[in-house]
C-alpha cells in the first residue's frame, strides 16, 4: 500500500528548487513578462478612439510620418502618450516599491501616503499662484511636493506611542492626501482658467503628453532608478529590523536617505507628467512578490515591467471604455486598486512585509 504525501506537508530537502533553478524560473518569468509588455506597447499604438492595423502601426515607426492621418495618429499623438504611459508607471511601480521595503509597510504607495497629492498640490500652487505653466518651472515643485508630503506623513506617523507602523501611516497619509486634494481642488475651482488646463492632469491622465512634458522628466527618473538599483541589496537586510540591518554593516540612515530621494524623483516625476494617479506602487510591488519572494532585487526587475504593463492597460481601457469619449487613466487604476486595498487589509499578515 502506498502512503501518499498530503499536499500541504513540507516539502523534503531534495524536493525544494535549489538557487540555480530558483533564479532560471525568474529570468524565465521577467522574460515572459517583457514579452507581454511589447505586446501591450503595441495595444496601446493601435487601440484608441479609432484603432488602426498594426502593419500601419509597424510602417509609420518605421518609415516615419507620411501624408496618411493614420502614422500621423501613431508618431505624434500615440508613440509620446505610450512614452509617457511607461515612464511614470515604472516610475510609480518602484517608488511604491521602495516605499513598502523601507516603512515595511504593505499598504504604502506614492498614492495612498499622500506622495502623488503633495506633488500635485505643489503643482498647482505654482501654476494658479505663480502663474508657471511650463514643465521645466513646475516640475521642480512637483519633486518639492513629493519631498515635503513623504516627510510629513513619516513624521505624524511616528508621533505617539511605539514607532511608525504601517496603520498610523497609512492613516496619516490618507488624512493628508485628502485634506491636499481639496485645497487642490478649492485652487482650481477659483481658477477657472488654471483649472480648464489641469482639469484632465489632476484626475490622472495620459491624454494629450507630448515630449515637451516627458523628455525634461526623464533624467530624473533615470537618477531615481539607478538610485534604487543601487540600494536594492540593503533594502533586504531593511526589511529584516533596524537590529539586524546594522549587524548586518548596513547603513540604515544613508539607505533610508537614498530612498527618500529615490521616491521624490521617481514620484515627483510621475504626477508631473500624468498627474496623481493611485494605487499602482500598491498593487504592482504585490504581484511581483507573489511571484519572486521577498527578494527586494527581482521585486523590483519584475516591478520595471509590471507597473507599465498594468498602466498603458489601464489607459487602453480608458480609452475604450467611453468611445469617442476618453476615461482617465487615474480613474481606472482607481476602480482596479480599491478591491485590491480592501483583501489587503483583510489579511491577517498585513502588518508587516
Amino acid at each position: 500500500m502506498t502512503v501518499q504525501r498530503s499536499r500541504h506537508a513540507p516539502e523534503s530537502e531534495d524536493e525544494r528548487p535549489t538557487v540555480a533553478q530558483t533564479t532560471s524560473r525568474r529570468w524565465l518569468g521577467w522574460m515572459v513578462t517583457a514579452v507581454a509588455l511589447v505586446v501591450v506597447i503595441a495595444g496601446s499604438l493601435a487601440i484608441g478612439s479609432r484603432d488602426i492595423p498594426l502593419d500601419v502601426v509597424w510602417k509609420a515607426l518605421v518609415h516615419g510620418a507620411d501624408s496618411s492621418s493614420d502614422a500621423v495618429v501613431v508618431l505624434d499623438l500615440r508613440v509620446p502618450r505610450t512614452v509617457a504611459g511607461i515612464a511614470a508607471g515604472l516610475a510609480l511601480g518602484v517608488s511604491g516599491a521602495l516605499i513598502q521595503a523601507v516603512t515595511r509597510n504593505p499598504l504604502a504607495d506614492p498614492g495612498i501616503l499622500g506622495v502623488s497629492a503633495g506633488a500635485a498640490f505643489f503643482v498647482a500652487l505654482a501654476v494658479v499662484v505663480l502663474s508657471i505653466t511650463a514643465i521645466e518651472g513646475y516640475l521642480w515643485f512637483a519633486f518639492l511636493g513629493a519631498f515635503v508630503a513623504t516627510v510629513v506623513v513619516y513624521l505624524i506617523g511616528s508621533t505617539g506611542r511605539g514607532a511608525a507602523s504601517p496603520a498610523k501611516l497609512t492613516l496619516a497619509g490618507v488624512a493628508l492626501g485628502a485634506v491636499l486634494a481639496g485645497i487642490t481642488s478649492a485652487m482650481l475651482l477659483a481658477d477657472p482658467e488654471a483649472f480648464n488646463a489641469l482639469q484632465s492632469w489632476n484626475a490622472g491622465s495620459l491624454q494629450g503628453r507630448d515630449w515637451a512634458v516627458i523628455l525634461p522628466v526623464l533624467p530624473f527618473l533615470l537618477v531615481g532608478l539607478l538610485i534604487a538599483g543601487g540600494i536594492a541589496r540593503p533594502l533586504n537586510a531593511i526589511s529584516l529590523g533596524d537590529d539586524v540591518s546594522l549587524s548586518l554593516g548596513v547603513n540604515v540612515v544613508l539607505v533610508r536617505a537614498l530612498s527618500l530621494v529615490a521616491i521624490t524623483l521617481l514620484a515627483g516625476g510621475a504626477t508631473a507628467i500624468a498627474g496623481p494617479i493611485a494605487f499602482v506602487g500598491l498593487m504592482v510591488p504585490h504581484v511581483a512578490r507573489w511571484i519572486v519572494g521577498p527578494d527586494q532585487r527581482w521585486i523590483l526587475a519584475y516591478t520595471l515591467l509590471l507597473a507599465p504593463i498594468l498602466l498603458l492597460v489601464a489607459d487602453i481601457v480608458g480609452r475604450i471604455a467611453l468611445r469617442p469619449g476618453e476615461l482617465p487613466v487615474g480613474i481606472v487604476t482607481a476602480c482596479l486598486g480599491a478591491p485590491v486595498l480592501i483583501v489587503l487589509v483583510r489579511r491577517a499578515r498585513v502588518s508587516g512585509l
